[in-house]
């Protein structure tokens, strides 16, 4: 079982979490229609750490981006985003 440390919450089951995507993988909103279908659809899946957009969607339903490494699922950070980030 993968534990993710919500910022908010503290250690939790992965299980109370939903992957949403990687984070170089969300299109600018003025991207074009073709680059938007170029970063969500067309880029490379490399092993090793990457940047993640997770929700603690059954706990406090703040979004985080955890960066976590794609082979041994080992979580280096956490971090929180968006309106529940601001001190």
């Amino acid at each position: 079982m993968m534990l993710i440390n919500c910022p908010h919450c503290g250690p939790r089951a992965q299980s109370e979490f939903v992957y949403e995507r990687t984070v170089d993988s969300v299109a600018p909103a003025g991207a074009s229609n073709d680059e938007a279908m170029q970063i969500l659809f067309t880029r490379s899946n490399p092993r090793g750490v990457d940047d993640e957009i997770w929700r603690h969607t059954f706990g406090c339903r703040a979004w985080m981006v955890v960066t976590r490494h794609r082979v041994t699922n080992e979580i280096s950070q956490v971090r929180a985003v968006g309106p529940e980030a601001l001190p």
